[in-house]
């Protein structure tokens, strides 16, 4: 896409401070709320002015509260923007698909480890070689496991939990995912045929697109407490995992959005963008939609730790020792594409709502009840991935977080140009040996991949996350640079 002058911005959105923007009610006929845009000066060029129109498309939809908001990191989605927060109460509001996105539970998670950077640069290609061997990742990639369909209806309700007790992993992981790694009310029984026969044969994939299997490198600590309780500290390795739902969720996502593109027209709810198709949150269609959600952000937690499982081995194998030996602790496990069913104080009085958060992460409160034990003295774990050349960072959610932003936070650095226009603009190759002479070795399945990812398709990773860190709804509390990368 291309970036909008600063005016042309500016003159559509009212200032509130230095990192808030308002979308005034009246940008849109039938908008309910105003919309919240958090970016800075230095990220206004990068904001166009689709994503905001897509801000306030999202404002007018039945029982939104506050805010329709977008992170620093917003760009141009499916109906909602990517990066966008709403909050739709549970009586009177809806549920829209177009709010979680089609890679349901696409999401990102972190491993820890006792090895220094120095002793594993040294191997890097050697290791990424192997993780590319032992991972199946690129488009419809297949898994390792031939799984029978009474395992893939285990999945869809019991997540990384069905991983662990098949021996991928260990409970520790899942007593560090967000949800403990997997949500109740999923049901298997609404997810189509044709969704059940893309998910069987992906278990522990990575696959395409901006996922990936990040070797990276603590160089920075900014809060050297917080980082001891997650494990953290400088020049240690760490490695960051990103992917979700696969062919399952996408599947699920279309089945849905037939569904409830009729709904609306049954339920009478006028539209400004039919990519917004929605229903009554307690209508049958609605339900159906997030039961089956559900279904496919289970799934999306199994493959994450699959993946992780096979990770440590490839590592294990690697310097010797087991995971234990290693240190290879998951961190925690964030999901950044999933609408959930919370509790929030709403002009002074407890309500529940169906946040739905669409390239946006969790930031929930030390205290809080749905964060980790081990971390619940200082709030729950933040993961914003960088690009393939960019810093990674993990931040701790705040309890600001909860009257500004529903408990969310940025969920990476955020797209400023198209994957086509990328491949017109870079060449895989080039930005490959550019990379290796930072430093940053990368594995692909093709060049175009990594030409679809060069860093200079994506916002500054470090400016996305000042803005949310400025404005206190996550805190940054530790900095890791890429060593190498795998990319499906």
């Amino acid at each position: 896409m291309e970036n909008n002058t600063n005016n042309e911005v500016v003159d559509l959105l009212k200032q509130i401070d230095a990192n808030t923007w308002e979308v005034p009610i009246d940008h849109k006929s039938g908008m309910r709320v105003p919309g919240r845009i958090f970016v800075s000066d230095r990220l206004i060029p990068s904001l166009d002015r689709e994503t905001i129109d897509q801000v306030a498309n999202v404002a007018t939809l039945p029982g939104i509260q506050k805010y329709s908001m977008a992170m620093p990191d917003a760009h141009l989605g499916y109906g909602f923007p990517i990066g966008g927060v709403a909050a739709f109460d549970e009586e009177d509001g809806v549920i829209s698909p177009g709010g979680v996105g089609f890679d349901i539970n696409c999401g990102v998670r972190l491993v820890r480890t006792n090895l220094g950077c120095q002793d594993v640069q040294p191997r890097m290609t050697e290791l990424l070689d192997n993780l590319f061997h032992e991972i199946p990742s690129g488009v419809g990639s297949k898994s390792r496991i031939r799984a029978p369909d009474s395992d893939l209806d285990d999945v869809f309700i019991n997540g990384a939990q069905w991983a662990v007790e098949a021996g991928y992993g260990v409970q520790a992981d899942l007593d560090h995912c967000e949800s403990g790694g997997f949500i109740e009310g999923a049901d298997p029984a609404q997810v189509s045929i044709k969704a059940r026969k893309r998910g069987r044969p992906q278990f522990g994939t990575l696959g395409s697109g901006n996922h990936f299997i990040e070797v990276q490198c603590v160089d920075k600590i900014y809060d050297r407490d917080v980082a001891s309780a997650y494990g953290l500290e400088e020049g240690q390795v760490t490695v960051m995992i990103h992917c979700g739902s696969r062919g399952a969720g996408h599947q699920i996502c279309t089945d849905h959005l037939r569904v409830l593109s009729q709904a609306v027209k049954k339920y009478g709810i006028d539209l400004p963008d039919k990519q917004l198709a929605c229903a009554p949150a307690r209508s049958r269609e609605a339900q159906d939609y997030f039961k089956a959600m559900l279904c496919a952000a289970n799934y999306a937690w199994m493959n994450r730790q699959v993946i992780t499982h096979w990770t440590r081995e490839v590592f294990e194998s690697a310097f010797g020792g087991d995971m234990d030996d290693l240190g290879m602790d998951l961190v925690y496990d964030v999901t950044h594409n999933v609408a959930k069913l919370e509790e929030h104080v709403i002009d002074g009085k407890k309500k529940d709502v169906y946040v739905h958060r669409k390239g946006a992460t969790r930031a929930f409160p030390p205290g809080h009840r749905e964060v980790p034990l081990a971390y619940r003295d200082v709030g729950q774990p933040v993961l914003i991935p960088g690009s393939m050349g960019t810093p990674s960072y993990i931040l701790h959610g705040t309890e600001a977080a909860m009257d500004i932003s529903f408990g969310s936070a940025c969920h990476g650095a955020g797209r400023v140009m198209s994957r086509g226009h990328a491949k017109h603009e870079f060449h895989g190759e080039t930005i490959k040996e550019v990379l290796a002479s930072q430093g940053i070795t990368v594995k692909a399945a093709h060049p175009s991949v990594i030409a679809e990812e060069a860093p200079g398709v994506y916002k500054p990773s470090g400016d996305v996350v000042n803005v949310v860190h400025d404005l206190g709804i996550a805190m940054k509390v530790a900095r890791m640079v890429p060593l190498g990368v795998v990319k499906g």
